[in-house]
């Protein structure tokens, strides 16, 4: 397998009018293509400031990065990778075909091509049939899946994915596991996933990055060698239980709880 992301000894460091912030802390970490990785623990532990580094939304204030054997904002000018949000952040006044052909109407393609691209990604995220709705007449799951489908749009190496399905209730966080799952299984994407869910982090990953409280270090890298074929009740098998216990274990020893 070919490393996509590599962070070598990672550093940064905020400054703010009330003093400095050390936010990440000698961050050691490679990611391989066709990868899912999550990150994992409290919040400020710097789980959403490393994937916004790898997305040269952030700079790092030591240490290296590379993407796609490149830096960030050169992997960023590339379009190496689309960015789903916690929120949907769809325009409210573009149909969900407009937000999707957003990014796609920037690289200036066709009319043809744009809408060609539309339909094979509403497909993907099982949204056929939406295209001219606009995001208010979606429920919260279906706009996180229209979101998806514009980082799809043009065909990304990656996706990066900033806890997109925290604010939704449980059943429909369950469905929308099953489907990324499934859309993973399709496009072959390397993902990063943030996510604050012991459960979701495990059904959904080939690796978990424990992390610990800020300043954010990477406290341990857990193997979820569960396999292709993951249906929701594979969560109640013993193999589950001993992975989520260990991650479990690993956010305690990193004193990410406070009893």
């Amino acid at each position: 397998m070919s490393v996509v992301i590599a962070a070598e000894k990672l550093d940064l460091t905020f400054r703010t009018n009330d003093g400095p912030v050390h936010a990440l802390s000698n961050i050691d970490l490679e990611i391989n293509r066709g990868e899912f990785v999550s990150f994992i623990g409290p919040s400020g532990c710097g789980k959403t400031t490393l994937l916004r580094v790898i997305a040269d939304l952030e700079q790092p204030t030591g240490g290296s990065i590379s993407v796609n054997g490149v830096s960030p904002s050169e992997a960023r000018l590339a379009r190496a990778y689309g960015y789903v949000f916690q929120a949907a952040a769809l325009y409210p006044w573009r149909t969900i075909g407009g937000n999707i052909s957003l990014p796609l109407e920037v690289m200036g393609l066709s009319k043809a091509e744009r809408e060609t691209r539309i339909a094979k990604n509403l497909e993907l995220v099982n949204l056929v049939g939406f295209e001219k709705k606009f995001p208010w007449q979606l429920s919260g799951g279906m706009q996180q899946r229209a979101s998806i489908a514009r980082a799809l749009s043009f065909d990304p190496d990656m996706l990066l994915m900033d806890e997109p399905f925290g604010a939704l209730d449980e059943i429909v966080r369950d469905h929308l596991n099953e489907q990324l799952l499934k859309l993973w299984a399709q496009t072959k994407k390397t993902v990063v996933f943030v996510t604050h869910s012991i459960p979701e982090a495990v059904f959904l990953s080939t690796r978990i990055v424990v992390m610990s409280p800020r300043p954010g270090r990477i406290h341990e890298v857990i193997d979820c060698d569960l396999g292709d074929d993951r249906p929701l009740d594979i969560r109640e098998t013993p193999k589950f239980l001993e992975i989520a216990h260990r991650v479990r274990e690993g956010l305690r020893l990193g004193h990410s709880y406070d009893d």
